[in-house]
């Protein structure tokens, strides 16, 4: 039996006529005769897992929404995205052209998201934030306010993007405090990367010889251990 129906409910929106859903099973948080949001065709959200459309929300085009995500409230997806796994498109955001939201991605407020722009992990998008072109926002990162994210950017980590920076090229991982001292530590003479950090940072080298001496401490434990599993079974 199909989780939803069109009903005779409808919208025409940019000249296509979109159709009011309804559940028909009840599913996730979703209660059987629940009405939700518009799509144009059945193809725009998937018959399985939790996806659902609700609020005043639209999908259409070839635009698809499933696994358990949800776009709501008064949300627009269309073109070719698509919005999977547990992703939420909210607010008055709009993710549109070839776009693609997935994992735990959040895209709110009157944020956009368009292009062949990714979103995804737990990265959160919003405010008047736009990523687009073929830039990825991904991890634990935040692009909020008026930020942009375009061409090749690649936004990831902890990194927080807001104000009015418009980003184009290269990688931004991480956030500070004015204040905190950003600290290089080398890998090595083998190495051609540097570790960082920031703030009360401490690295020491290690002490082989201390090393050494743990790990066979750690095989007399083992070594002692069995012996007394051996005497218990006399």
């Amino acid at each position: 039996m199909s989780k939803f129906s069109l009903t005779k409910n409808t919208k025409v929106w940019c000249g296509i006529t979109l159709y009011q859903i309804k559940a028909e099973i009840s599913f996730g948080n979703v209660v059987k005769g629940e009405l939700g949001g518009y799509i144009e065709k059945k193809e725009n959200l998937s018959e399985d897992g939790d996806a659902w459309v609700s609020g005043n929300a639209r999908v259409y085009g070839d635009a698809w929404v499933y696994g358990d995500a949800c776009v709501s409230g008064n949300a627009r997806v269309y073109g070719d995205a698509w919005v999977s796994d547990d992703a939420c498109v909210s607010g008055d955001a709009w993710v549109y052209g070839d776009a693609r939201v997935s994992g735990y991605a959040r895209v709110y407020g009157d944020a956009c998201v368009s292009g062949n722009a990714r979103v995804y992990g737990d990265a959160r998008v919003s405010g008047y934030a736009r990523v687009y072109g073929d830039a990825w926002v991904y991890g634990d990162a935040w692009v909020y306010g008026d930020a942009c994210v375009s061409g090749n950017a690649r936004v990831y980590g902890d990194a927080w993007v807001s104000g009015k920076l418009s980003l184009t090229l290269g990688y931004f991982f991480g956030h500070k405090e004015k204040k905190e001292e950003v600290k290089y530590f080398s890998l090595g003479d083998d190495s051609i990367y540097e570790l960082i950090g920031k703030g009360n940072c401490k690295v020491e080298e290690e002490n082989s010889q201390k090393t050494e001496l743990l790990k066979k401490a750690e095989q007399l434990e083992i070594q002692a251990k069995n012996i007394r599993e051996e005497i218990s079974k006399l």
